[in-house]
């Protein structure tokens, strides 16, 4: 009696291990924020605290999806940001030159595709005006795969979308040596460590789908970590809705490859 039901209990530890983790959007826009910063400007710090501070903000994940990424134009000035690749560069260009614009700048906030400033007086809180667009939902399995489902509220769109899945790191800290912020320990919250995109398809009805697996971290040392997914149309850079949610250190350990 005593093998079968520890056989027991171990089955369904085994079985719960296996479910995998699932995040999902209602139907109004979840807003995406994205940060660009680096560890080389020393106008960033207060940047990267206000977004940090968002992870204990009752409406993460459902209301709206931070994610951070470092840009390497500052290294040039003497700190090389590890958490930087000219990926994320690229990104915030292509922002610009979407916006009319063909210069960058540090800390940069988006705001669901649109240039936004909390940190000088803009109103409202992160979340932002949400208009009815749809459901994503995405499932990570323990093989480290994501299967991602958007459901548009009007129905089969005349385009496709596109999935986009980032890794984040939370609980990240460096030690400055040199360059605008020396002396200085940074903390750092929901940093995109890898991101990786895919195009949708649409089986017969209206939902749109694909799986993708998680991108590797381009940095170990960190506390929590979670995932960001949202869905654009193909080729466009302007999210239309967003979900994620916690991998580890705020939810079960997820095996990352």
């Amino acid at each position: 009696m005593r093998i079968h039901l520890a056989t027991g209990l171990l089955l369904a530890v085994a079985l719960h291990a296996a479910e995998p983790l699932r995040f999902e959007s209602g139907s109004s826009q979840v807003a995406l924020i994205e940060l660009y910063t680096s560890e080389g400007c020393s106008s960033c710090p207060p940047a990267d605290r206000w977004l940090g501070s968002l992870r204990d903000k009752p409406g993460l994940w459902k209301e709206f999806v931070p994610v951070e990424f470092h840009v390497n134009y500052w290294d040039s000035l003497g700190w090389k940001d590890r958490l930087s690749t000219g990926s994320f560069t690229a990104r915030e260009y292509a922002y610009a030159s979407a916006w009319g614009s063909g210069s960058v700048y540090t800390p940069c906030f988006v705001r669901n595709g649109a240039p936004w400033r909390p940190l000088t007086g803009a109103t409202g809180g992160p979340g932002g005006p949400a208009a009815i667009v749809g459901v994503l939902s995405v499932e990570v399995g323990d093989d480290g795969v994501c299967r991602a489902e958007f459901t548009p509220a009007a129905g089969p769109a005349p385009g496709l979308h596109e999935i986009h899945v980032a890794l984040l790191g939370g609980g990240i800290a460096s030690r400055v040596t040199a360059g605008e912020n020396r002396g200085q320990t940074l903390g750092h919250e929901f940093v995109v460590l890898g991101i990786a995109n895919k195009d949708l398809f649409r089986d017969p009805g209206p939902a749109e789908r694909a799986a993708v697996a998680l991108p590797r971290p381009i940095a170990a040392d960190t506390v929590r970590r979670a995932i960001a997914a949202w869905v654009t149309l193909q080729g466009e850079l302007a999210p239309i809705q967003a979900t994620g949610g916690w991998l580890s250190g705020s939810a079960p350990a997820l095996p990352i490859p």
